[in-house]
């Protein structure tokens, strides 16, 4: 059976569109009420928020227990990965500390902070904190979703503290946590 020749156009045009993948995120994302001291320096917008599952992560030492990093997915209101979060080495200074990490689950482009800002809101809750961009990177593709982030903002924590209970060195505790976190960008200015 043959089918007419003015189908062809519609069916090319039904498999491009459902072909073409949606949009990463939407750059209009609403900022969260902080308490003082958290809010982001003007000139920054807010431009992707994900909510992240995972662990706060301590270790016991001769002093206690110290908290040595995060292990976290992130997701969108869709529940989709978009964001891995944990501690890596910053390539952009030397002699520092590992910071806290943020990397993007499609192009692999990364951010690495440093908190500036911290306030408990809950004492079961690990804190809210403000935490600005000290390096980035793109992925290796060139994918730039998270390299041009300044501010991070983490809030509406649940759990992730460190035991109180007495520990033996060199045990770990991988404390479960929730969290939302809020990504800015500089403005442009056209």
């Amino acid at each position: 059976m043959r089918r007419p020749a003015a189908l062809f156009p519609v069916a090319l045009a039904m498999a491009f569109t459902v072909s073409q993948p949606p949009p990463a995120h939407a750059d209009h994302v609403t900022p969260p009420s902080v308490p003082a001291g958290l809010q982001v320096p003007a000139g920054n917008q807010a431009f992707r928020e994900g909510d992240a599952i995972g662990t706060q992560d301590y270790i016991c030492l001769p002093s206690g227990w110290t908290f040595f990093g995060p292990q976290a997915t992130l997701f969108n209101e869709h529940d989709k990965q978009i964001i891995t979060h944990f501690l890596s080495p910053n390539p952009f200074e030397t002699g520092t500390p590992p910071r806290v990490t943020w990397q993007d689950s499609e192009d692999t482009s990364k951010v690495l902070g440093m908190t500036i800002a911290s306030v408990s809101v809950q004492p079961d809750a690990i804190p809210w904190l403000l935490v600005q961009v000290v390096g980035a990177q793109d992925g290796p593709t060139g994918g730039d979703e998270l390299s041009e982030t300044t501010f991070i903002q983490r809030v509406n924590t649940v759990g992730g503290v460190a035991p109180t209970t007495a520990c033996t060195v060199g045990m770990m505790a991988l404390v479960p946590y929730s969290a939302e976190y809020f990504f800015y960008k500089a403005i442009k200015h056209k």
